[in-house]
């Protein structure tokens, strides 16, 4: 019997204000993984502007698909298919990357797969954890999503709950601005809340009606808000470290709780979180505490593979590939794609 062929990717990522590609053989190993990020550009304006994030883009695309295929030592002969986020996100970036995508597909006459930017930060579990199969539960938290998914199998997934307002990532950078920390701020607050108090404050643990998995950050938010401005009015003195630590563990309660309620009520024994903010130490500590005394294995990726990167539409392509689904020409930019749509 033949050996199974390896399956080598092309991934592009350009959904927000990262730029990257990476070369990914069978969803597993990454040959190599180039981000250019925007963060010290967009910083001078407090956020993502969309339209500067598009032009470098285009600035930038095709020397990070040249940097990572030198990386990876292999050319596009090489190259099996192409796998390319086309949603969510900001429309003029992911049109960059689909248009790319496209182009270098249609010269080299390869299949082209359309990768949702969810899927792909719920895949990068299985960069680092080659053990790590479906079912599991995925907590997904992130600046622009916050997602309780149940990963039934490759490319299976089941929305139990998700964010009725700002996401926990935006949650973050919106506190961070109010005690003057800048952006981006999910970084910034978990380094300044090593410093302080989180039990100095109490702000609410928000639950939507009986929504047992949805989430909802923006009262929290108002809360903190309401504090600091109630402190100037009386011209009291306010802590920012202890702002930040109990902010952060009151966003960090409420995503344990839901997240082992998800477990529990499924049935499963594996739990994975991904997106920007699984990278925050304290959710990290808060998971694995809750895990372990459940007995349930706790799976996440690297910092690096938590911000947006193109090794994780890789991995997802992967599967996707496997699962015989394979894009057309006639693929488009759809900024707010829902996951399991196609």
């Amino acid at each position: 019997m033949s050996e199974k062929k390896e399956i080598t990717i092309l991934a592009i990522e350009s959904s927000c204000d990262e730029t990257a590609a990476a070369v990914v053989r069978n969803g597993r190993t990454v040959l190599s993984n180039i981000i250019s990020s925007q963060i010290d550009l967009h910083k001078l304006y407090g956020g993502v502007v969309p339209e500067i994030a598009s032009r470098k883009h285009i600035e930038k695309i095709n020397q990070v698909i040249e940097e990572a295929l030198c990386e990876a030592d292999c050319s596009l002969d090489d190259i099996d298919a192409i796998g390319v986020t086309y949603g969510p996100g900001l429309v003029g970036a992911l049109l960059v990357g689909v248009a790319e995508a496209k182009a270098i597909a249609y010269a080299r006459n390869l299949p082209l797969i359309g990768v949702h930017h969810i899927e792909g930060h719920i895949s990068a579990n299985y960069i680092e954890n080659k053990e790590l199969e479906p079912p599991f539960l995925c907590l997904v938290v992130s600046g622009g999503h916050t997602h309780l998914v149940c990963v039934e199998g490759y490319g299976k997934y089941r929305i139990l709950g998700k964010t009725k307002d700002d996401a926990a990532g935006e949650a973050f950078d919106k506190v961070a601005r109010a005690i003057d920390l800048g952006y981006p701020g999910g970084p910034k607050i978990d380094k300044l809340a090593k410093e302080g108090n989180p039990d100095a404050i109490d702000f609410p643990r928000a639950h939507v009606g009986d929504s047992v998995y949805d989430f909802s950050f923006s009262g929290v938010k108002s809360a903190v808000l309401n504090y600091i401005n109630g402190c100037k009015m009386k011209q009291a003195e306010y802590n920012r470290a202890d702002i930040a630590a109990s902010f952060q563990k009151a966003v960090t309660d409420v995503l344990v709780d839901h997240a082992m309620a998800g477990v529990e009520n499924y049935g499963l024994k594996k739990l994975a979180i991904a997106g920007g903010v699984a990278s925050n130490s304290a959710l990290r500590a808060a998971m694995r505490k809750a895990c372990e005394e459940r007995d349930i294995e706790f799976y996440y990726p690297s910092p690096i593979l938590c911000t947006d990167n193109a090794a994780m539409i890789g991995a997802a392509a992967f599967y996707d590939y496997q699962n015989g689904i394979r894009s057309g020409w006639d693929l488009n930019a759809v900024p707010n794609l829902k996951l399991g749509e196609r």
